[in-house]
């Protein structure tokens, strides 16, 4: 292996082993605490942008499955690992990390104390940082103006298609696209649902007029501010139909319905994160991908109610809008890799769904009597 160098914003420089491609890349330095889902996480396109450290000491012992990927392509800016395995042994591998990485043009490094990164971000915060196999200088007025842009329109579907489920369609679901990952979609379609994909910039017209049983809003990366036209067309369609949100598209429901939003120090990465249902006093171990959150002051003049909260550090992870026949949730119901212990979200957007069909029915039956 080469070496490889990682150099964070304030001029710190890690000395490692390189693997992957080689060559320079800059982003913005986030941990996960997941153990597993390395594919997962490569492929996740809210890691538009970032750098990622994984905090579990070894990364590409089971190889990558084709099956597992969440999206075409990596969007992830580089790797950093404590270990790096270039012998993957499993019955399902279809590549190394390795050969992925070098196929998708992403830089990894290895022989990292991972462990005193991930303490750094979390008393300071995240951080900008290049991965290089040039040299230990880089230009460090880069490294800290570096700004994620562009982050939903690159990581979107350029055009709409229309995804069949194997059986006959019960439903027929708007699934607008922030940057989803393909998990999301699966899950409709395994509850037989016909789902058309959006690009981001879909309009609230064009929903509307196609005659859909519930509108389904994606995670993605980045700031959820930033995308003011799509927060524009959720409050266009807030109330018109059921309406669900995961991630991304939880934060910007909420920015829709007025509510704030907050970024946070170091994010939520992993698959180990524990969320409290507010209804049930029940506790799930969830998995998430976010450096922002709903802001939780001022929620209930937005119509919106509190649901589930993160028992760490208390912020917002889902919300429930009665008024309005929709709900979302900060952490991924759908959580390829896993834990899968919220998958039952996807059964409450089908009743959603059904209900409203049913008033619907109803309502048209009345005023033909």
């Amino acid at each position: 292996m080469r070496k490889a160098y990682l150099i964070l914003q304030n001029g710190t420089v890690y000395e490692g082993r390189g693997f992957g491609a080689a060559g320079t890349s800059i982003g913005e330095l986030v941990f996960t605490t997941a153990m597993t889902g390395c594919a997962e996480s490569l492929t996740d396109p809210s890691y538009y942008g970032q750098i990622v450290i994984y905090t579990f000491p070894q990364l590409g012992n089971y190889g990558i499955a084709d099956p597992d990927m969440e999206s075409p392509s990596i969007y992830v800016r580089g790797v950093v690992v404590r270990e790096f395995c270039d012998a993957p042994s499993n019955f399902r591998c279809d590549e190394s990390v390795e050969e992925f990485m070098r196929r998708h043009n992403i830089i990894g490094i290895s022989g990292i104390d991972t462990r005193e990164l991930t303490q750094l971000i979390r008393e300071g915060g995240v951080t900008n940082a290049v991965i290089t196999t040039e040299g230990p200088d880089y230009p460090l007025d880069e490294i800290i103006n570096f700004r994620i842009t562009g982050s939903v329109e690159s990581t979107s579907v350029k055009e709409a298609h229309t995804l069949e489920p194997e059986g006959e369609a019960e439903f027929r679901v708007a699934l607008i696209d922030y940057g989803a990952k393909n998990s999301i979609a699966a899950n409709l379609l395994k509850r037989g649902c016909r789902v058309t994909v959006y690009p981001y910039n879909v309009s609230a017209e064009e929903i509307l007029g196609g005659g859909y049983d519930g509108v389904m809003l994606t995670n993605g990366p980045g700031d959820p501010a930033d995308n003011v036209y799509s927060i524009e067309q959720i409050k266009k369609l807030l109330g018109k139909l059921p309406m669900f949100g995961i991630c991304l598209g939880h934060q910007m429901m909420a920015l829709a319905a007025g509510a704030g939003r907050i970024k946070l120090k170091y994010g939520h990465r992993g698959a180990n994160q524990p969320v409290k249902d507010l209804k049930t006093g029940r506790v799930y171990i969830t998995s998430q991908n976010h450096g922002y959150a709903a802001a939780v002051e001022g929620l209930e003049s937005t119509g919106g109610e509190l649901r589930f909260v993160n028992v760490n550090d208390g912020t917002c992870e889902g919300i429930d809008y009665p008024q309005y026949g929709a709900f979302s949730l900060q952490f991924h119901p759908e959580a390829h890799g896993g834990p899968l212990d919220c998958e039952f979200a996807f059964d409450r957007f089908i009743s959603l769904m059904r209900e409203f069909r049913l008033k619907a029915e109803a309502k048209e039956g009345t005023a033909n009597a």
